[in-house]
């Protein structure tokens, strides 16, 4: 296998996995439609995906720690899969969230052990890890499209066929896991080595997402509907506005990575959350077709500190690094979705706009906890001399690191 292979096809999975994510949000409207739910109960379905992934993410990320599972990529990909793809089968409202939940357990197990391996592949570099980052973004941006074009085709009994990403996902996991056990069985020395923990940064960090998940997963799960409402359009509207977000998000990424090697991460996500409280602004109050650009905009502020913040959240623990990737990638993403069923009582009580406004504050939120943060030093892996060499992100943000 090629040297840039597992990455590859790593980011290729987390994006059939990530699928699974944004298919929750974009089969709202859709149960909405066919089941008359309001928004209150539609926004429970997001819950029921969140809830359980929140928990279970530091879990699996604990235990990744201590021994590595990288036959969980593959197995945890299918359960995600198979939970979105039963939901629709069932008139059931708790048959409904039970599936959605399975799905969010699936999601919640592979994400701390793919970053852990992903770490490895990339050997530290922020570049790198962008491009994991962004390979679940795609993920998320193809999912409104896939969503609309089988159940607007078929109705919520189509959902079965939404398992077929997670078959793809499954198969391009099985050979990452192959190199992985032969490195092992040659003694190759692929752990990252441990040392001092930063809890106090790390808890801050960890906050910081926390204000950003909710920014992110309250629009995701109404920005639909607030389209159609905002453009008088149908279900066209409100999937291309779905489809923006996350679509911005997959760009966001990859600038994130770059602008990392320029400057140090903790500043890159500083100003990039001042820049998306003023873009929800502007998808809140702008109006007509202008909101798709501050959607845009908010989606790629929102993600150019995503892949940051997964190493900074390593580097500030780097004896748990598992755990520290199953809190900022899992926990803190996840505890979004329990602020969602809050916005759709106020939108039911009053209206999506008015729900939608105090969004607004949370990215400031992520920006004043961040204001005074560290950057952290980037520990040496135990790699060659010459993999060390050429990882450029993370020699730059060492370097500045190194001159504050």
């Amino acid at each position: 296998m090629r040297r840039n292979t597992p990455i590859v096809l790593l980011s290729l999975g987390h994006a059939c996995v990530d699928v699974y994510q944004g298919a929750v949000a974009a089969l709202v409207p859709y149960f909405i439609a066919e089941r008359s739910y309001g928004y209150t109960v539609a926004s429970g379905i997001v819950l029921a995906a969140s809830l359980l992934s929140s928990v279970a993410q530091p879990v699996f990320g604990a235990l990744t720690d201590r021994r590595p599972m990288p036959w969980l990529l593959p197995l945890s990909t299918l359960l995600g899969g198979v939970g979105i793809a039963l939901s629709g089968l069932s008139g059931s409202y708790p048959l409904t969230l039970v599936c959605v939940a399975t799905s969010g357990i699936g999601v919640a197990a592979y994400h701390p052990e793919s970053a852990r391996v992903a770490r490895l592949a990339v050997r530290g570099s922020h570049r790198a890890m962008g491009w994991f980052a962004t390979g679940g973004n795609i993920g998320f941006a193809l999912a409104p499209l896939m969503v609309a074009a089988v159940v607007s085709t078929g109705g919520l009994r189509w959902t079965p066929l939404l398992v077929l990403p997670a078959l793809a996902g499954a198969s391009m996991c099985l050979p990452v896991v192959r190199v992985l056990r032969r490195r092992q069985a040659t003694g190759s020395r692929t752990t990252v080595p441990t040392g001092s923990d930063d809890t106090a940064s790390f808890v801050r960090l960890s906050l910081a997402v926390v204000f950003r998940s909710i920014t992110f997963v309250g629009l995701s799960t109404f920005i639909s509907l607030y389209a159609r409402q905002r453009l008088g359009g149908g279900a066209a509207a409100g999937t291309a506005a779905l489809t923006v977000l996350y679509l911005g998000g997959a760009i966001g990424s990859v600038l994130g990575g770059s602008l990392a090697a320029r400057w140090d991460r903790v500043t890159v996500a500083r100003r990039s959350y001042l820049i998306t409280a003023a873009a929800v602004a502007g998808v809140v109050w702008v109006p007509g077709p202008a909101v798709y650009l501050f959607i845009a905009l908010t989606s790629a502020g929102l993600y150019v500190p995503f892949s940051l913040q997964l190493t900074l959240g390593q580097d500030y623990l780097p004896s748990r690094v598992g755990t520290a990737s199953g809190i900022t990638l899992g926990l803190t993403v996840s505890i979004g979705g329990l602020a969602s069923p809050a916005i759709g009582r106020l939108a039911d009580a009053t209206s999506l706009r008015t729900a939608l406004a105090p969004l607004v504050v949370m990215p400031v939120m992520s920006w004043l906890l961040l204001r005074t943060l560290p950057e952290p030093g980037v520990p040496r892996t135990g790699v060659t001399a010459s993999a060390q060499g050429d990882d450029t992100g993370a020699a730059g943000s060492s370097r500045t690191a190194g001159g504050r």
